[in-house]
């Protein structure tokens, strides 16, 4: 997947990419062909920077819904020929994702459309994932003919046939169709369940990797491997040396983690680390200055982890090195230092927005350090990274940092994180807004009453306008 061409925050494309309340209130508010045509371009091109975790599905649907709008582009795009060249999840999961959502506030177009191309697209699991959440069994029964047509009966095809029935997201429509008496539907099914089964067991029979037999040098040499097949193994190779290593083995993994290649190097030191060994931070400090880049990156990262009283203070020592390990003692202070760091880590949080932009991954435990802190100086930097992150998970922990630092949340970014994409800037919203603001009010009552809402939101919504909360 391509990194996607993120509009201007000032933009009606931009707000609506990121996901902001602004978009929703900007997209009402503007010519409807043009705010349309803005909401079609984010649900065929995915904006998100991380879509496996980033919310977008229920605001946009919410948004068809507002604009009643017509899902023409959304089946052009889902039945274009690309389907078949480019089966890949990014380009088609958040269109189904909305339609699933649209078939939940009953628009049938929405669940004819996934029916459809559950039938003949290329991306049919999610489809059909959407569907069990939605559809009713008559429906989902009358699917088990086109998606079984799809495994031929040979080897290959029941190989393929058993990979889907084990993986599937939702398995109501499998164990539907388990049910169906004729055998190339019910018995193709079951016998699928049973050699998924089977091979799920024997994967647990058999794991790969070190055991508690193996020496400290099996492990480090298995930790080298990985790391030249191109997999970090370093983590796990650390625990792996816990279950071996005895005080007999400390010399030799000393000496690895001053002189060994780079994995045996990370994960002798990841390993001094949780063991809280007396030596590692003077390891972690020579580690940093490696030329080796994976070396220092592991000494930056493996100080991060650390949890001691002893890191806390080097931490306030190393804030300010202008290498990664000053970066991670910045946020090693925003994540457990006390109130005498608030400096640090403001000028942590300023030099990684000046540095490396509002969507630096540096700025996530500094962000919610600012706020942990209650440093009201970060206020225009919070406002900042709010304003113009891509990233809605970013830009929510800014709207928490901002309810703890700004006393202007409350009147200002408040009232449009209860139209936000993700549900947990709109549940601190809806603990903040001011509802002096008619919008706001119209806005809690809607959310009380949304069935697609989340649990979380409207507990929040409804300890602000329930029976026993003062009125707002």
């Amino acid at each position: 997947m391509f990194e996607p061409v993120i509009a201007p925050s000032g933009t009606l494309l931009g707000l609506l990419q990121r996901g902001r309340g602004d978009g929703t209130l900007h997209a009402l508010t503007a010519p409807r062909s043009e705010a349309l045509s803005a909401l079609d371009h984010c649900v065929l091109h995915d904006p998100r920077h991380d879509w496996q975790v980033e919310n977008r599905s229920l605001y946009y649907a919410r948004l068809y819904l507002d604009l009643n709008g017509g899902l023409g582009a959304i089946q052009r795009h889902l039945f274009d020929p690309d389907d078949t060249l480019d089966p890949d999840d990014s380009r088609t999961g958040l269109a189904l994702s909305v339609l699933g959502h649209l078939a939940s506030y009953d628009r049938l177009d929405a669940l004819r459309l996934l029916r459809s191309y559950a039938e003949y697209g290329a991306n049919w699991a999610w489809a059909l994932d959407e569907l069990a959440l939605r559809d009713d069994d008559a429906g989902l029964r009358a699917l088990a003919v086109p998606v079984l047509a799809r495994f031929p009966a040979d080897a290959e095809g029941e190989a393929a046939l058993t990979e889907a029935v084990r993986d599937a997201f939702e398995p109501r429509p499998w164990r539907l169709w388990a049910e169906d008496p004729r055998p190339e539907i019910g018995g193709r099914v079951r016998a699928a369940a049973e050699r998924g089964s089977f091979d799920r067991w024997q994967r647990q029979l058999a794991p790969a990797g070190p055991r508690p037999g193996w020496s400290v040098r099996a492990v480090l040499a298995w930790a080298q491997e990985g790391l030249e097949r191109g997999a970090a193994l370093h983590v796990p190779a650390a625990r792996c040396l816990t279950a071996v290593a005895g005080p007999e083995d400390r010399a030799e993994i000393l000496e690895a983690a001053r002189h060994g290649a780079d994995a045996e190097r990370g994960t002798a030191l990841c390993y001094l680390a949780d063991a809280n060994d007396p030596g590692v931070l003077d390891l972690l400090e020579e580690a940093a200055q490696s030329p080796s880049r994976a070396v220092a990156d592991i000494a930056a990262e493996t100080f991060e982890r650390m949890r001691s009283v002893a890191a806390v203070e080097r931490a306030r020592q190393w804030a300010g090195r202008p290498d990664a390990l000053g970066a991670a003692a910045g946020r090693v202070l925003a994540c457990r230092g006390g109130a005498q760091d608030s400096q640090l880590v403001l000028a942590a949080l300023r030099e990684a927005v000046r540095g490396e932009g509002p969507d630096a991954p540096t700025l996530w435990p500094l962000v919610d350090g600012a706020g942990r802190l209650g440093i009201g100086c970060a206020a225009p930097v919070l406002r900042h990274v709010y304003r113009e992150t891509a990233s809605s998970h970013l830009r929510g922990r800014a709207a928490r940092a901002l309810a703890a630092t700004d006393p202007s949340f409350a009147a200002g970014f408040a009232v449009e994180c209860l139209w936000d994409c993700e549900e947990s800037t709109r549940e601190v919203a809806a603990r903040h807004a001011e509802t002096g603001d008619a919008r706001v009010v119209n806005r809690l009552r809607r959310l009380a009453a949304d069935p697609a809402e989340e649990d979380d939101v409207q507990s929040a919504v409804r300890s602000r306008i329930g029976p026993d909360a003062p009125a707002v």
